[in-house]
């Protein structure tokens, strides 16, 4: 990763001469009062680097006559100037060959030199932008959209099952109600055909009743008219035959009490009602059941897309250990941003940057007075680990600072004391002045 070895910066807004050699790993921090001079160095950087869109409105220091200059190493041997009237840019490469912007471009990072534009974006700025980096920012919005779907269709369905089930419970059910309705006409054909049934009965037991009288009168004729006994025993044995089928056929008869039915005709209204209620309440309950049916269905559905956003992000390249995106918002160790410390909340930037341009090893930090000393501590030591720089202000005096900006120069009471005038800074030296 190419870094900033050192760098010296001439009459550049409110700097008049510094001279900085910034830690290779690790937070450098410019310190001082405000309005001296520190943020003039970032702007420095960030226009030495980024080019002329980062060039200073008014980027001459007030009351120079002398142009700005730029004089920046870096760590693959590049040196960067930028000098004369005009502050032309100059980049020579380690053989000599001199290059422009559109080499610097290739490995600096937009971001890097120009973090708060990236901090100060919405959470889901923050988090297309990670996506976007990893490559699976297309495809993550697509499980997105399909579950917000789903979760839109599952919660009217859901709300369509409560209201039926509602429904169905506040309906009367009648345990002893018939499960069709009941025809007046079906009614009055059952009973008809009762009575029909009834009246062929009593055909019969007539027809018994005229046998048995027959039967008589024609005993009494025997004995009246012995002279026609003949005839007359021959029509008793056929009449005696007669009587004995009549009696097998009225033996086992029984009438049928149409008693229910015409209490089922006259209260017809009633019990269609609460039939109509039985069907009513069972319909309910049937779709209640076949939309919680469809709701549970859903949930799968949702918890499998959930799925395969859990395992799309769970096998991406992520810049960050316990970095990852949840319902398009970043969330680092749990915690989404506006929920996470200014130290994470820089680690997180810190990696996405580092992530868009691999070969940036640097960031620019302006504004870091809001962080504790601990804070502090605690992002140096991870930028250390992940073999990262960074160049910070703050407004401070204090030990944590690396060195101190006044009136434009780099103060005398630095911790770490200035490099000599006129002699070539040792290789691990910190800080200094012109």
């Amino acid at each position: 990763m190419i870094k900033i070895n050192k760098l010296e910066i001439e009459n550049v807004k409110r700097v008049k001469a510094v001279k900085i050699e910034p830690t290779a790993n690790g937070l450098t921090i410019v310190g001082g009062k405000n309005n001296q001079g520190k943020t003039s160095v970032l702007d420095a950087i960030a226009w030495g680097l980024g080019g002329n869109k980062y060039k200073p409105s008014q980027a001459n220091r007030e009351g120079s006559m002398t142009p700005p200059h730029l004089h920046i190493v870096l760590s693959n041997g590049l040196v960067v100037e930028r000098k004369g009237k005009n502050s032309d840019l100059k980049v020579i490469d380690p053989n000599g060959e001199k290059a422009g912007q559109q080499l610097l471009n290739s490995f600096i990072g937009e971001l890097a030199i120009d973090l708060p534009k990236f901090m100060n974006s919405t959470s889901k700025e923050k988090a297309n932008t990670l996506l976007q980096i990893i490559g699976v920012g297309e495809q993550l919005h697509q499980f997105e959209q399909q579950e917000q779907e789903l979760y839109n269709q599952r919660r009217t369905i859901g709300q369509i099952a409560d209201q039926k089930k509602k429904y169905a419970e506040e309906q009367t059910y009648y345990p002893d109600a018939p499960k069709q309705l009941m025809s007046a006409s079906d009614l009055i054909q059952q009973q008809q055909e009762i009575l029909a049934r009834n009246g062929e009965n009593q055909r019969k037991r007539q027809q018994l009743s005229n046998i048995q009288s027959q039967y008589t009168s024609k005993g009494q004729e025997i004995e009246q008219l012995k002279e026609r006994l003949r005839q007359a025993e021959s029509e008793y044995v056929q009449l005696g035959q007669d009587l004995e089928i009549a009696q097998k056929d009225a033996i086992d008869l029984q009438d049928e009490s149409t008693e229910e039915l015409e209490k089922n005709i006259q209260e017809i209204d009633e019990i269609n009602r609460k039939v109509r209620a039985n069907l009513d309440k069972d319909k309910a309950e049937t779709d209640a059941n076949d939309y919680r049916a469809q709701y549970d269905k859903l949930t799968t559905q949702i918890e499998e897309v959930r799925k395969n956003k859990t395992d799309l992000l769970a096998n991406a390249n992520l810049p960050l250990e316990g970095l990852t995106v949840s319902d398009g918002d970043l969330v680092y160790n749990g915690q989404k941003w506006d929920n996470m410390s200014g130290s994470d909340q820089l680690k997180v930037s810190t990696a996405i940057v580092r992530k868009l341009k691999p070969d940036c090893g640097f960031i620019l930090l302006d504004k870091l007075e809001q962080m504790d000393t601990e804070s502090l501590e605690e992002f140096g030591q991870w930028l250390v680990k992940e073999n990262l720089q960074a160049i910070a202000t703050r407004v401070s005096s204090g030990e944590e600072c690396s060195i101190i900006i006044e009136d434009g120069y780099v103060s005398s009471q630095n911790n770490i004391p200035p490099e000599p005038q006129k002699q070539e800074a040792p290789k691990q030296w910190k800080a200094g002045e012109f």
